[in-house]
């Protein structure tokens, strides 16, 4: 039906990832929801600006690592699975977040909205993200 020369086109290919990504990033945000003990988006709804910054945070370093995994990798299958391999690190970033801070619970003062927490927890997600992607081979 399409010839290899259709998949390899800039506009396919680059239509190939955001559409890759775009389904991780949703799959990666429900992730979020169910480890978090706050709703994001109903706490978004609802006008909490640490959840919101928390949550900008891990879409933009989520987003930050798909896009080094696309740089690096030549196929799709490689780039999703270095991108899921990066997303895990995040988690474990937040997780290890909140087990550092024994002074306070990160997810009730995200909840409460205190947006020292939440701005914290946007700079490491996306400062990681960094990391994390540089580290991708």
């Amino acid at each position: 039906m399409f010839g290899s020369d259709f998949w390899q086109h800039p506009l396919v290919e680059t239509a190939g990832y955001f559409s890759v990504v775009a389904l991780c990033l949703i799959v990666s945000m429900v992730l979020f929801e169910i480890i978090t003990k706050y709703k994001n988006w109903e706490e978004i709804k609802k006008g909490n600006i640490a959840v919101a910054l928390a949550t900008g945070g891990k879409i933009l370093g989520v987003c930050n690592i798909f896009r080094y995994s696309i740089e690096r990798h030549s196929t799709l299958f490689e780039m999703i699975g270095w991108g899921l391999f990066g997303f895990f690190l995040l988690i474990f970033a937040y997780i290890l977040f909140e087990f550092l801070t024994p002074s306070f619970k990160v997810d009730d003062e995200i909840a409460r909205d205190n947006r020292s927490v939440g701005f914290i927890s946007f700079t490491i997600s996306l400062g990681l993200s960094y990391v994390i992607g540089a580290s991708i081979w």
